[in-house]
């Protein structure tokens, strides 16, 4: 396989974890909009009709602590992470792409940290039958499990985006390198904000 099948590869791999990425940040925003009215539902119910559903906050905590880390992922490719640049916009276009890539390989290591440390929790509440002190005793391992599954795509997604920018600063391309993990520009975040006022418009109309 040449390099060039290699890059096209790379770059198929990370299209498929961008609409991948997509879908989870969907999937948790629809949990976080399930506790909502699960948290309504239970507040009209005690108001009007003396009874409670019972475990609503419960719930919302673990909707709110899974949907953060299946967001994490799609965050990271749409480089809508904070990153501050007070300096960094002074730096040459080459010294600033190497920071880019240096700032990418910390938060992959972060990551992974983090991750393997989350595991653990994961698996001592495996083995040790842990519950919430809650009515629903929820086995704790379920919401922690899928807690730590966002750590883990969010892992997997550093380190695709790592080896192709890794490749792409190797070969001189600093615009790919930009593209892949650099911050955003004011102009990027305009057009992005014209083309949403765009759908919003097209929409209205349709």
């Amino acid at each position: 396989m040449t390099s060039s099948e290699h890059f096209r590869t790379l770059g198929k791999l990370l299209r498929c974890a961008e609409s991948f990425s997509r879908a989870a940040v969907w999937a948790g925003g629809a949990l976080i909009l399930a506790s909502v009215l699960l948290i309504s539902f239970d507040v009209v119910a005690r108001k009007l009709f003396g009874f409670t559903t019972g475990g609503a906050d419960e719930l919302s905590s673990y909707a709110f602590a899974i949907s953060t880390t299946w967001a994490l992922a799609f965050a990271t490719l749409q480089r809508a992470n904070v990153r501050v640049d007070v300096l960094y916009q002074f730096f040459p276009v080459r010294v600033s792409a190497l920071l880019d890539w240096i700032a990418l390989v910390a938060l992959g290591i972060f990551m992974a940290y983090l991750t393997y440390y989350a595991l653990e929790i994961v698996q001592t509440s495996w083995t040790s039958h842990s519950a919430a002190n809650t009515p629903l005793a929820t086995p704790l391992w379920i919401p922690q499990g899928l807690w730590w599954l966002g750590l883990v795509w969010m892992c997997i997604t550093v380190a695709l985006m790592l080896v192709r920018a890794s490749l792409a600063l190797v070969t001189g391309d600093i615009a790919l390198v930009k593209a892949i993990c650099g911050v955003r520009s004011t102009q990027e975040e305009a057009e992005e904000e014209a083309a949403a006022g765009e759908r919003m418009v097209k929409g209205d109309a349709a």
